[in-house]
């Protein structure tokens, strides 16, 4: 197996650091302040949809919380922990479900073969898999149900978010939280808006 060299990490860490300082001599200053990030970001933790960069955002522009096929559980101690504080300490209104086509953990329960540990994870996936059987059993080709499943998952998730105790209290308080359902297309690179393709108003804003 070929060794990578991680230093070249650093080198272009290094090369960052000062170009920014450079074009923004206060960059760094403005950052040691705290952060007013405009929406946090659920993920998956996949290399290849690094969020920053598919959305061009600067460092402070996201919250973000990533795991395997972006899943909203109930019982993700770390995933809560983090909504909360975005919306009751940094004061987020904007929560973005980010899924992507071609996911692995998507495709792993679909295919329902044993994985070991991930298996418990999957399992969340395998509930929308069950919720919508018939739909997806519809679909001839296996890559484009694969893909539905991917949109059916993050518009779960979102279901998912406002069932947790954190979006009912903000609701209950007055604030307008509003869910957002967005999937990353590998083969043109653009993100979809799934309110926008299945008109999904108002639950979705």
């Amino acid at each position: 197996m070929c060794q990578i060299d991680l230093n070249k990490y650093l080198e272009y860490n290094k090369e960052w650091a000062a170009k920014m300082l450079s074009s923004q001599g206060d960059y760094f200053d403005s950052l040691k302040e705290g952060q007013s990030p405009k929406a946090l970001l659920v993920g998956c933790s996949d290399s290849r949809v690094s969020p920053s960069k598919v959305l061009g955002l600067e460092l402070g522009d996201l919250f973000v919380h990533r795991n395997i096929a972006n899943v909203v559980s109930h019982t993700d101690l770390n995933f809560l922990s983090v909504m909360q504080y975005a919306v009751e300490n940094l004061g987020i209104h904007d929560i973005i479900v980010y899924g992507h086509y071609g996911c692995g953990g998507i495709r792993a329960a679909y295919e329902n073969k044993s994985n070991g540990l991930i298996d418990n994870w999957l399992a969340n996936i395998k509930d929308v898999i069950r919720h919508h059987k018939n739909e997806l059993e519809e679909i001839e080709n296996e890559n484009d149900r694969i893909n539905k499943l991917v949109e059916l998952n993050v518009l779960e998730q979102i279901e998912n978010i406002k069932q947790t105790s954190i979006y009912k209290k903000a609701i209950g308080r007055g604030e307008a939280i509003r869910l957002h359902a967005w999937v990353f297309d590998f083969s043109t690179g653009l993100v979809h808006d799934l309110k926008k393709k299945y008109n999904i108003v108002p639950a979705v804003v």
